[in-house]
């Protein structure tokens, strides 16, 4: 049964692999495609470049979802690609793989790395659990809840990185070994979603928000500050949290409903531990000031015109360094970093470039939005908010949310569109990339767990990303206008 079963999946994958290079060849050799045209009749050929950007895209997505080699060999594809069909030079489809988001990655995990070396993982995780319970439904709830709530101080990927080794200690107490059960998938799944639903309450859950904002203001000349966008966004980030939840309680139901005498294994295994230890100490200072600094940088670069803060990689990396000096650690420490993950991600910085340098992206976003262009108003709104999700599972989202915004903020006065809807439903769905591993770090973060298969993410997203558009939906016509947001103009 085995065999036949491993003959399927290896049937699965040459079939995908074959696929993807027929969509490769099909794009990259076919006559020109004819031009997109803007609501104010500006033509946007797609050059040869750019079509070549549309194929590696498409070859990328499908290797991707079906895991035909390694994921981050895929990543590696990206780049080669690239560069042997002239789409982009050497030195920038493979820059891009260093990118300062690639970085930031690479020091989260680290800080992961730490808390779980000097056993702050274990002592946080056993305190959770002593609070939650026995019941599982709890321990999903808990763990949600105090990620989504960490995102609203620090960058999501950071605390994607900080809580994954948090659900692995707990996860080893489920009693399953490293089987994949349906408790793990939905609890590091989980994860992954709720990090993105919280980190769209604040400014400081990931970088999109104050990227958006300052493009927001360029364009439309309001500013949109801080607080304004908490108050509209904690009440989505939340009940898309609290939703969540739920239908992971549904679609990966806990093959337990409780775990007898977890609570007090937990409190056994805490007292184990004894008190707290030196390098626990050192590495919560290291990491409690690097969040801080985080913080106070992404406060002032929001409420300070002009202020040119240092790049919050360059702080991040500040903490990798120091661990190193202080000994917490060592060069064999490397050779634990999931360096499939961190080229996963630098293959997906190198694709959204190419598609945004050549010109795809914005080709795309414009053919897409001016099919809406006299439809409905709630229809418009929506469709620039579909479009940005499916974008932000493949490209960075703040590009997602630059190349659909222009276009969008140019169509919406005829519609009668106020602009603060556009911006607020975008970065509601920006913050969510449920299909693809590839859309924000927390996905990949989780998928080193090996509780889930690339496809069982994307499958699993379809629904979540379903859910994701009706919560926006009931936002833009429901909630935000009870909160006094203008939604039409007039």
């Amino acid at each position: 049964m085995n065999a036949i079963m491993e003959n399927r999946i290896s049937l699965t994958k040459l079939i995908a692999l074959f696929a993807g290079i027929f969509l490769f060849a099909l794009v990259y050799y076919s006559p020109p495609w004819f031009d997109a045209v803007d609501p104010e009749g500006t033509h946007f050929a797609l050059s040869q470049q750019g079509k070549g950007a549309l194929a590696v895209f498409l070859l990328a997505g499908t290797w991707w979802v079906f895991e035909v080699i390694p994921i981050g060999v895929t990543s590696l594809m990206i780049g080669v690609l690239q560069v042997l069909f002239l789409i982009r030079p050497a030195n920038e489809a493979f820059k891009d793989f260093m990118d300062p988001s690639v970085l930031f990655i690479f020091g989260s995990i680290v800080i992961g790395l730490v808390f779980t070396k000097t056993g702050l993982t274990r002592r946080l995780a056993y305190k959770m659990l002593m609070v939650v319970g026995e019941r599982t439904s709890m321990i999903y709830l808990g763990c949600f809840v105090v990620t989504a709530a960490l995102t609203h101080i620090m960058a999501h990927t950071a605390v994607a990185a900080t809580i994954y080794p948090l659900l692995m200690a707990i996860y080893a107490l489920y009693g399953e070994g490293d089987k994949q059960t349906r408790f793990g998938k939905g609890l590091f799944m989980g994860m992954a979603y709720v990090a993105g639903a919280g980190s769209i309450v604040t400014l400081l859950g990931a970088a999109r928000g104050a990227v958006a904002l300052g493009f927001y203001k360029d364009v439309v000349g309001k500013d949109i500050g801080f607080f304004e966008l908490s108050y509209y966004m904690a009440p989505i980030g939340w009940l898309m949290t609290f939703l969540l939840w739920g239908f992971f309680m549904i679609v990966c139901k806990p093959e337990k409903r409780t775990i007898p005498g977890l609570r007090e294994k937990a409190r056994e295994l805490n007292a184990e531990l004894g008190k707290i230890t030196k390098p626990e100490i050192i590495a919560a200072l290291i990491v409690g000031v690097c969040v801080i600094s985080l913080g106070v940088i992404a406060v002032m670069k929001t409420m300070i015109p002009g202020f040119h803060p240092p790049h919050k990689t360059a702080v991040i990396l500040l903490s990798t360094v120091l661990f190193f000096l202080a000994g917490i650690l060592t060069i064999e420490d490397l050779e634990e970093i999931p360096w499939n993950i961190i080229l996963l991600f630098a293959g997906a910085m190198s694709i959204g470039f190419c598609l945004w340098q050549t010109g795809a992206a914005e080709w795309l976003a414009i053919n897409w939005l001016v099919m809406f262009q006299k439809a409905n108003w709630f229809v418009f709104v929506m469709s620039i908010a579909f479009f940005v999700m499916m974008m932000t599972n493949f490209i960075m989202n703040v590009a997602a949310i630059a190349i659909s915004l222009p276009v969008a903020l140019v169509i919406a006065p005829y519609l009668g569109v106020a602009g603060e809807v556009i911006l607020f439903s975008s970065l509601v769905v920006a913050g969510m990339p449920f299909l693809l591993l590839v859309g924000a770090a927390p996905n990949a973060i989780a998928y080193d767990s090996k509780q889930f298969t690339t496809g069982e993410f994307f499958l699993y997203g379809i629904p979540a990303s379903i859910l994701l558009m009706i919560v926006t939906g009931f936002a833009v016509y429901v909630i935000w206008p009870i909160m006094g947001m203008p939604i039409t103009l007039g």
